[in-house]
């Protein structure tokens, strides 16, 4: 991952409707979420949350696909992992004790808790 496109993924999560919407498709995992039930969860309005996915969309952060007459949206976890790779890529002043763990689905474990092990 390139730093502007580090900056760019990090602003469409720089902001609380967003990081919520993130953090709830992430608890989905694979099978995501309809739209309709995102809004419903987060008590957003459709267009306001149409608006967030839009610009979570475009930075690679979700993805969408129409089931029938729902359009399900989930986590693209290769972007969220590059993602954790790039900010953690130089941690820890190079201390061999500490192991980042950003495997995914789940950021290291079953809560999507990011595990730092020494």
């Amino acid at each position: 991952m390139q730093i502007d496109t580090a900056i760019s993924t990090l602003k469409a999560l720089a902001q609380e409707s967003r990081m919520n919407v993130f953090r709830l498709l992430v608890r989905h995992g694979s099978s995501g979420m309809p739209a309709g039930k995102i809004a419903e969860r987060l008590t957003l309005n459709q267009t306001t949350l149409s608006r967030h996915l839009t610009m979570m969309e475009q930075v690679g952060l979700v993805t969408r696909e129409r089931r029938a007459q729902q359009i399900i949206y989930k986590v693209k976890f290769e972007t969220a992992q590059a993602l954790v790779k790039y900010l953690m890529e130089d941690c820890c002043a190079g201390d061999a004790r500490v192991v980042v763990d950003a495997s995914f689905p789940a950021m290291g474990d079953e809560a999507g808790n990011l595990k730092l092990t020494k």
